[in-house]
């Protein structure tokens, strides 16, 4: 008898291929953990661990209760996700939702007020030292790290980091103005 529905489940395939077909009890297993789980989305993914878990083994040889096996696993699963959740502080994060995080319309005034900002950092730019320019391009915008810049230029990655915060420094003045 199935504990979950008091019906009893349909055995899973035929003797020769009860090692890989338990496909009869994900319907009975996504219950079970619909009932112990607050979070619905995650249902499946814990059905597909306890099915993992019951391919890894690949055969029931051996098992006499293989429906009890199978939910002794399920509650596996479980314990191993709550442990997890415990240690990420699951409770503590929040859902990306629309309503609470609504995505920025792109309307004409935020276009142009962009196109604004960044005209301001290209003038920014434009007033700088054209080493100093050049060192921030390569370190932002080509993504190279210090000590290739350095390399690059023959200069100390003490004197490119130096250049870089000048350059942060002074588009972040011209910036707020």
């Amino acid at each position: 008898m199935n504990r979950l529905s008091g019906s009893s489940l349909p055995q899973p395939g035929g003797a020769e291929n009860r090692a890989t077909d338990y496909s009869a009890y994900i319907p009975a297993l996504r219950r079970y953990f619909a009932r112990r789980v607050t979070s619905a989305h995650i249902v499946d993914d814990l059905v597909q661990d306890v099915m993992l878990r019951m391919h890894v083994r690949q055969s029931p040889d051996g098992i006499d209760n293989l429906e009890g096996y199978i939910f002794r696993t399920a509650s596996s699963v479980l314990r191993d996700q709550a442990r997890r959740d415990q240690v990420r502080h699951a409770k503590g994060h929040d859902e990306l939702t629309e309503k609470d995080h609504p995505a920025e319309e792109r309307t004409a005034d935020r276009v142009l007020q962009a196109r604004e900002e960044i005209a301001q950092v290209v003038r920014a730019l434009e007033e700088l030292p054209e080493r100093t320019r050049d060192i921030f391009l390569m370190r932002r915008y080509e993504g190279l790290a210090y000590g290739d810049i350095a390399e690059r230029l023959g200069i100390s990655v003490s004197a490119i980091e130096k250049h870089v915060a000048k350059a942060v420094a002074h588009i972040a003045r011209r910036m707020a103005r």
